[in-house]
């Protein structure tokens, strides 16, 4: 493993699942990190602040205007906390509203600086352009990034630019360096298969959202959850390891593997395949993310050899689980119909949690919203060509949100929040 020096990070949506176990991370090992900004929904400007005084960060943002002077007040209640004179610390800078996040994921670093961008939703699409735009490295946990706005990234980032973060694609991205490309014939994600893994499409007509709610692996949000158990998250893995890694659709395969502990596989032209095996835990791909290409010793406990297991592998069932195929699908159309796939998928989650559509609706009114961007007239006809612009993908966002609740709850009627606006804004 290589030397580095300490590599300056910042970190956007430092209050979420991914930006706290980064700082976990960070802090085991400082030596080899140093934090230079944080940014956050505005949620939790209690933690916000606790973390950048502890971090002696130099900015801070949050998306909302309205709680910056909250965040300056809890910075001076943190440092009461910690018995800091006055005199004692220096106030990190503060960048408040919606485009915070892009000034800060363009903060003055050094030549190895790196950003981490663990915020949920398409807001984290503008910071990673800007990110890429100033030559920075990213680690990307932001998966709308290259799924909502996969041919914008596409356009700036260097060979090697982008670390993923997801561990499905850190897996790939590890196996990876097991051969030159020429040699890779195609890439395996493996899914859990849910709650539901083995069950008919008859079979799941009548779940509850408590039924799809119980991961048998993962602790996640209910989104991502739900996503598990419709196979959309899967989906959307296909695509981002699409725009990650350059192999074409029918050359990226999901297969079956309920123990979780075969993240991803790439399989070589001579017949050899590679996997990446670890007990299912995100600081391996976090700390792989930070100190890329070299890794952070003890990040994960490591696979207990001593102790028998049975792996076991099952192909996918597109019947029941039809949302790969139908990904594959919008891949292959691209343009804005893989941003129309998710936004729809995500308001179709919600009228699913509110009792509104069936489970098996999710995937099949996702699907109509998809065709439906294909075959609509002026409205709707942008949606094949490439966007050309953030503001190009939050519009076919937000065409997808309201087709999707037409057709979840009819005309006229609808939720009386949208699956964006109840995101905070980190994982």
């Amino acid at each position: 493993m290589g030397t580095m020096s300490s590599r300056e990070v910042v970190i956007l949506g430092s209050t979420g699942s991914i930006g706290t176990q980064a700082l976990d991370m960070i802090r085991r090992h400082s030596d080899r990190f140093r934090v230079v900004g944080l940014a956050g929904g505005g949620a939790q400007v209690e933690l916000l602040a606790a973390q950048a005084l502890e971090f002696g960060v130099e900015a801070v943002a949050v998306a909302r205007a309205s709680t910056a002077q909250d965040l300056q007040l809890a910075f001076y209640a943190e440092a009461q906390r910690r018995g800091w004179s006055e005199g004692r610390f220096a106030l990190p800078k503060i960048l408040a509203g919606p485009d915070a996040a892009t000034e800060l994921a363009t903060w003055s670093m050094a030549e190895n600086g790196l950003v981490l961008n663990g915020i949920t939703g398409s807001i984290g699409l503008a910071p990673t352009l800007a990110a890429l735009k100033a030559g920075r490295t990213l680690a990307l946990a932001n998966k709308e990034s290259l799924v909502a706005g996969g041919p914008l990234v596409r356009a700036i980032a260097a060979p090697g630019q982008i670390v993923p973060v997801d561990s499905e694609h850190s897996a790939l991205a590890q196996c990876l360096r097991g051969g030159a490309a020429a040699e890779v014939r195609k890439l395996i994600l493996t899914a859990s298969g849910g709650p539901f893994r083995g069950r008919k499409r008859a079979d799941l007509a009548d779940v509850t959202p408590d039924d799809a709610l119980a991961h048998p692996t993962w602790s996640m949000g209910p989104v991502i959850t739900i996503n598990s158990a419709t196979m959309v998250n899967k989906a959307l893995e296909v695509i981002e390891a699409h725009e990650l890694f350059g192999l074409p659709y029918d050359r990226l395969d999901v297969v079956v593997h309920p123990q979780s502990l075969v993240h991803s596989m790439v399989e070589f032209v001579d017949g050899s395949t590679l996997a990446q095996v670890s007990p299912p835990d995100m600081r391996l791909p976090i700390a792989l993310g930070l100190a890329w290409p070299d890794r952070v010793p003890d990040a994960a406990t490591p696979v207990d050899w001593t102790k028998a297991s049975t792996w076991t592998f099952e192909p996918l069932d597109d019947d029941a689980f039809p949302a790969v195929r139908l990904a594959r699908e919008v891949g292959q159309a691209g343009g804005l119909l893989p941003a129309v796939f998710n936004a729809a998928n995500e308001e179709c989650v919600a009228a699913f949690l509110a009792g509104v559509l069936p489970f098996t609706g999710i995937v099949d009114t996702v699907r109509s919203v998809v065709e439906s961007a294909e075959t609509a007239g002026s409205d709707a006809g942008e949606l094949l060509d490439e966007p050309g612009s953030v503001e190009d993908v939050l519009s076919a966002e937000r065409w997808a949100r309201s087709e999707a609740n037409r057709r979840a709850y009819g005309p006229g009627a609808g939720p009386a929040v949208t699956a964006t606006s109840a995101v905070e804004g980190s994982r």
